[in-house]
């Protein structure tokens, strides 16, 4: 294992695979901008528990964005999302190289004798990788191969800031603000100056429970929406839940979600509380309605007040940017929201997108191009770039500012002239902004503070930058090109064909040229494609699900398992290239 950006979270210690022997390794290869990685982080914390002297989870950082190829951008990412084992910083890709690694996330298994006994690409396979964990404890227990003890897990020392990585903001009647306290766990109110603590609402500690400042437990929230009746409706994001806080009284009660993360084929739409979420990373109040950017599913859903219902408002689970009505459209990792009468505008992270969805449900894209674009670059919204923004605000005069992570600036579309201009650069990873009088309030996340600007009557000159994820394109041959989707049900587990195939396979392209055939949705795992030699460069997008139950003849209902993951793949047309792509989903690729 090789990674430029080094170790982190052991101590100043350095490691290779042979330090580990004896020991089983998850090597977990993610970035921090993608929600299923982040999904696979609060997954693997059980496991981790349970088997904290015999399994060594190494998380390996391989970035997509410029941004988070810089080293104290991964630092803080770690403390920012509580990753409690070592992490190798890889921003030059070349372990995930090494393992041929394709999506993230994707979970290696290494045995204690050095081997690598299992792959898996997406979320939703730690029930999996833990019956193999206590089959390998078993097998090299009695073999003498498994070494038990401490593993090489370093906590660093906590920083003394008044907010730890905040989220998001709003202004509350009273003049003072609320804040977000993610990584903290904590919802935070601060005097008009900004600065000063009023009072903390939560223990502090991950959880999910109602009641009093001083009993209430969120786990990482993120958004925060004013209702009519003065009370505010928190995105509790790695709880999959909607909580209400009454600044009145100091209380949190639960509105929506279980608790337990939405998968494939539940529920989308009944009573609040019975209905799973998943990642809800912001919420607006709009049309009578509260909007939930779902960033966990790519999707819109809406909570209404009056009944207590939620649905699905807009968006198919399907990760990308496609625009028409709410029904068809494509999201992904919708992030931040921000509403106006005619609009409801939506910072859409994944796509570096600024988009936006009217009255009548239609949704619409102001700047942004697709899930492999992104920059800072002025100008026409139709050539202007972000790098994975955050949030969005609604400005007096109609125009909207964006909150640009990655490119730590504050950027302003106008609508009326079609124009994308800088308003503030030198933040720090800013994730919000509310408005306060004629000052904008910026969440600074990565400098742990609130940031109050003067509204700039002119924008801030920027260079120019345009970037596209750098990874390696897969040399393929022109023609027939063989996809070979590779899933081998868990150890105690078969396919589950009780209401018919229990696996999907979605292909598209970027530009769409590139497919002749094999384009479109299906059953099958393993498709023929046709590309045309004269597109020489691309991206395959290949979606694939699949459905497993445990394999029990006297259990009637028998726990059951859907394993998804979303590659894009870039590629290059060459005589020399290969004719099969296999993406492995779960299994190993034995072809």
């Amino acid at each position: 294992m090789t990674g430029k950006g080094g170790w982190l979270n052991t101590g100043g210690q350095q490691y290779t695979l042979a330090d580990l022997r004896g020991r089983i390794v998850i090597l977990d290869f993610w970035t921090f901008c993608c929600i299923n990685c982040l999904h696979v982080l609060d997954e693997l914390r059980e496991l981790e528990d349970r088997h904290r002297d015999t399994v060594v989870v190494i998380g390996v950082h391989s970035p997509k964005f410029v941004h988070e190829a810089e080293h104290r951008a991964v630092v803080d990412a770690v403390e920012r999302y509580g990753v409690e084992h070592p992490v190798l910083d890889d921003p030059e890709l070349a372990t995930w190289k090494q393992y041929a690694v394709r999506a993230w996330p994707t979970l290696v298994v290494i045995d204690p004798e050095g081997y690598v006994v299992a792959q898996h690409a997406g979320e939703g396979h730690v029930h999996a990788i833990e019956r193999l964990v206590a089959e390998l404890e078993a097998e090299h227990g009695a073999k003498g191969t498994l070494r038990r003890g401490d593993g090489p897990y370093v906590p660093p020392e906590p920083e003394p800031t008044v907010l730890r990585f905040p989220g998001k903001a709003l202004l509350l009647p009273s003049g003072n603000f609320l804040v977000s306290d993610t990584t903290r766990h904590q919802l935070v109110e601060l005097a008009e100056d900004g600065e000063s603590v009023v009072r903390r609402i939560g223990q502090g500690g991950r959880g999910l429970t109602d009641g009093d400042p001083d009993r209430a437990r969120f786990q990482e929230p993120q958004g925060l929406a004013l209702l009519p009746d003065g009370s505010v409706v928190v995105a509790d994001t790695v709880n999959h839940a909607l909580r209400r806080f009454d600044p009145e009284t100091g209380r949190t009660t639960t509105l929506a979600g279980t608790g337990w993360q939405w998968m494939q084929g539940e529920a989308t739409s009944g009573p609040g509380r019975e209905v799973k979420l998943s990642s809800p990373w912001d919420v607006a109040h709009w049309q009578g309605k509260v909007w939930i950017a779902m960033a966990g599913i790519h999707q819109l859903w809406a909570y209404d007040p009056e009944d207590g219902t939620v649905a699905v408002a807009a968006g198919t689970t399907n990760e990308g940017l496609v625009d028409g009505p709410g029904a068809e459209a494509w999201f992904a990792q919708p992030s931040g929201l921000a509403a106006t009468p005619d609009r409801l505008w939506l910072a859409d992270s994944e796509t570096s997108a600024l988009r936006w969805v009217d009255p009548d449900g239609s949704v619409h894209t102001a700047v942004g191009t697709g899930l492999f674009d992104f920059g800072h670059r002025d100008g026409a919204a139709g050539q202007a770039l972000l790098q994975h923004p955050l949030g969005v605000t609604a400005l007096p005069d109609g125009s909207v500012a964006v909150a640009d992570t990655y490119n730590h600036a504050l950027r302003r579309y106008d609508p009326a002239t079609g124009e994308v201009t800088t308003l503030a650069t030198d933040l720090r990873e800013p994730s919000d902004a509310v408005l306060a009088g004629d000052d904008i309030v910026v969440v600074e996340s990565a400098r742990h503070r609130l940031t109050r600007l003067r509204l700039p009557e002119e924008a801030v000159k920027v260079p120019e930058v345009a970037h596209r994820t750098q990874r390696e394109a897969t040399e393929v041959t022109p023609g027939r090109l063989r996809l070979d989707v590779i899933f081998q049900a868990p150890a105690g587990q078969k396919l589950d064909t009780r209401y018919g195939p229990s696996t999907r396979l979605l292909v598209s392209s970027t530009p769409p040229d590139l497919l002749r055939g094999g384009e479109g949705a299906g059953t099958d795992l393993s498709r023929t494609l046709e590309l045309d030699p004269s597109v020489r460069d691309g991206v395959l997008h290949v979606s694939a699900m699949a459905a497993s139950c445990d394999d029990d003849p006297d259990n009637a209902y028998p726990a059951c398992h859907v394993h998804q993951q979303d590659w894009g793949v870039p590629v290059r047309l060459t005589e020399a290239g290969t004719d099969r792509l296999p993406l492995v989903l779960a299994g190993m690729d034995e072809a």
